[in-house]
């Protein structure tokens, strides 16, 4: 370490410190920690909470880790630094200040009742498991930031189809081809009988964004989630649609998550538009979908189903789209809400063309749209 650095070491608070420490050993372990991660690790441990473990994992594993190979490596050094039986430092606990007298409320014979609720309280789920079950557009900027380190949390699977090819298994179909030649290297004799099955690849997804004005304030949360599933599955391909239809993949397979939404944001020319959802539809249907992008793949439509324009162009495309995809899943973020009924005529036009009709407004519902994927 430099002089520099290490002078300025010696003025961070002792929290930080053992942040620090940690980061080192990260570093003596193979994983790649820069100088400008291990700043972002602190800012963002300092805003989730360095006294909660589980903030600190999630924060190291959202700026620490480069590669999906970092991430084991992560959790192993994590277990081992903090909590480690033989003298390596651990998080220091939060020490409140006793309340004084004046501080002490009076005690009018409901001691007992306060003292119920008091367990109510610490009964009550975490900070964070309630920001997961919160509404997107109704967050602060504070519980934005925290929220986007926690898509770190979701740990996509791609859908799997079955191919052309066999593979050799412990059961299934008898491979009768392999159990022949082996009988005949043994010049005829009983050999053990093989056996096959299919072979397995990953079905290609399709993720088409809407990204007009009136899913606004649901579009930095579903492109977050869009990098997520580019980065945790591969095979992706993503689009933006409002009244154009732009293909922001390359932007999305940027690693980090920042540059990956700003390239975005540069290459979308509609940001909070018109929507226009029939035509788009038709649109990419014609260049890219019908040609081999969309057939066989799962195809998720992102939207609130508001059309402004010919419904009867959208039933259309959808019965098109239908025909072609394997499975077809819409997610609407009003659709978790309580009371909300599909009226708006572009939900109507599709519902019965896809498979799978779920909530999206909330990083809960986006792990459950995590499994109707790896399922469908």
């Amino acid at each position: 370490m430099s002089a520099s650095s290490g002078s300025t070491a010696e003025g961070i608070r002792g929290g930080d410190e053992i942040l620090l420490a940690f980061t080192r050993a990260l570093r003596a372990g193979g994983v790649p920690v820069t100088q400008d991660r291990t700043h972002d690790f602190l800012a963002a441990a300092a805003l989730l909470g360095a006294d909660d473990p589980g903030a600190v994992r999630v924060a190291g594993r959202s700026t620490l880790c480069a590669a999906p190979d970092d991430l084991a490596r992560f959790d192993q050094i994590f277990e081992a630094f903090f909590n480690s039986r033989h003298g390596l430092p651990r998080p220091r606990p939060v020490v409140r200040p006793e309340p004084t007298a004046e501080q002490l409320p009076l005690d009018d014979g409901e001691g007992e009742q306060a003292d119920r609720a008091d367990d109510v309280i610490r009964a009550a789920a975490s900070p964070t498991e309630v920001l997961r079950h919160r509404d997107v557009a109704s967050l602060s900027a504070e519980e934005k930031q925290r929220l986007a380190a926690m898509f770190a949390t979701l740990r996509p699977r791609p859908p799997l189809r079955r191919t052309a090819r066999h593979q050799r298994w412990h059961r299934g179909q008898v491979d009768a081809s392999r159990t022949l030649r082996e009988s005949l290297r043994r010049m005829g004799e009983p050999a053990e009988i093989a056996w096959r099955r299919r072979s397995q690849k990953p079905r290609r997804v399709v993720l088409l964004v809407d990204v007009s004005g009136s899913m606004s304030s649901y579009a930095d949360a579903l492109l977050r989630l869009a990098h997520r599933l580019t980065q945790g599955i591969g095979n992706v391909e993503t689009f933006t649609i409002g009244t154009r239809v732009t293909h922001v993949t390359r932007a999305m397979r940027t690693r980090d998550v920042e540059r990956a939404l700003v390239a975005a944001g540069e290459t979308v020319p509609d940001w909070s538009g018109g929507t226009r959802l029939g035509e788009t539809l038709r649109f990419f249907l014609d260049r890219w979908g019908q040609r081999g992008m969309a057939r066989g793949a799962v195809v998720v439509v992102f939207s609130d189903g508001w059309e402004r324009g010919d419904v009867s162009v959208l039933a259309e495309q959808m019965a098109r789209l239908r025909r072609i995809a394997h499975r077809v899943v819409w997610v609407n973020p009003h659709r978790g809400k309580d009371g909300y009924e599909a009226v708006q005529t572009g939900v109507l036009a599709a519902l019965p063309f896809c498979d799978d009709f779920v909530a999206g407004h909330s990083l809960a519902t986006y792990a459950d749209l995590v499994e109707v994927l790896a399922d469908a």
